[in-house]
């Protein structure tokens, strides 16, 4: 009964999870006006900009610390490993469903592209290519490792865990991380960018470089010189222009 109430419990983490990655992708569309980022200012600037930077910093530093192998090991000791993963992705989602609802709107315009135009379809071209490869990229990891389902699944059939092998296929070939680049462009690629836009975009794509810094280290621990081979041929987050081997 305990491995089937941890898969349940992982089943349910993933769909909250994915909603969340839903519900952020329609927000910064600007393709749905009830759930879009950009509503109606009701703060002033600098109240608005504040609680969105605090917004961020939530997500962000419990992103990390979460991720890190020292937290994994220390929940470890007072829950069951096959579903740290799992509270990860639910804590997660429930934070970034924070974010988007909670983001403050700032107002004002930094370009708006003619509705009709072609920039304007080739800018929502780049945009869902953005969330595209960032969805493919979770396969090409192990989408159901990485959303925890795995894990309790294995459990619950009597199967040891196994770490994942390291391997270059797809975009990882040239980028090191193409899950954060397919976000970052997802964020960028907008035809009406918008001031709470622009902050939205600003804070996140930092958050994506600091936890890629610290995701570097842990790998380069896991994996040695094989990641360290890697890195100095495969540029980390914008995949051009390519390294000289």
């Amino acid at each position: 009964m305990k491995k089937v109430l941890m898969f349940l419990y992982s089943i349910v983490a993933y769909l909250i999870g994915f909603a969340s990655l839903l519900l952020w992708i329609i927000s910064v569309s600007d393709l749905v006006p009830e759930i879009s980022i950009d509503q109606t200012a009701t703060l002033p600037f600098h109240l608005a900009l504040l609680k969105n930077f605090g917004l961020v910093a939530l997500f962000g530093v419990q992103h990390s610390v979460m991720a890190r192998q020292s937290f994994k090991t220390a929940f470890a000791k007072y829950f069951p490993k096959p579903v740290e993963r799992s509270t990860f992705v639910l804590i997660s989602g429930l934070l970034l469903m924070l974010l988007v609802l909670e983001w403050a709107p700032m107002g004002g315009s930094v370009w708006k592209l003619q509705s009709g135009s072609i920039l304007y379809y080739l800018v929502y071209a780049l945009f869902f290519s953005g969330w595209a490869i960032l969805f493919i990229s979770t396969f090409l990891i192990n989408h159901f490792d990485l959303f925890g389902l795995r894990q309790t699944y294995l459990e619950l059939r009597n199967k040891p865990y196994t770490t994942l092998n390291f391997k270059v296929v797809s975009f990882y070939k040239y980028v090191r991380h193409p899950l954060y680049f397919g976000g970052i462009l997802g964020l960028w690629a907008t035809p009406n960018m918008t001031v709470t836009h622009l902050v939205f975009a600003m804070g996140l794509t930092a958050y994506f470089v600091i936890g890629t810094l610290f995701e570097e280290r842990d790998l380069k621990k896991e994996f040695g010189k094989t990641y360290k081979a890697y890195q100095s041929k495969t540029r980390m987050l914008i995949p051009f222009p390519k390294r000289i081997k």
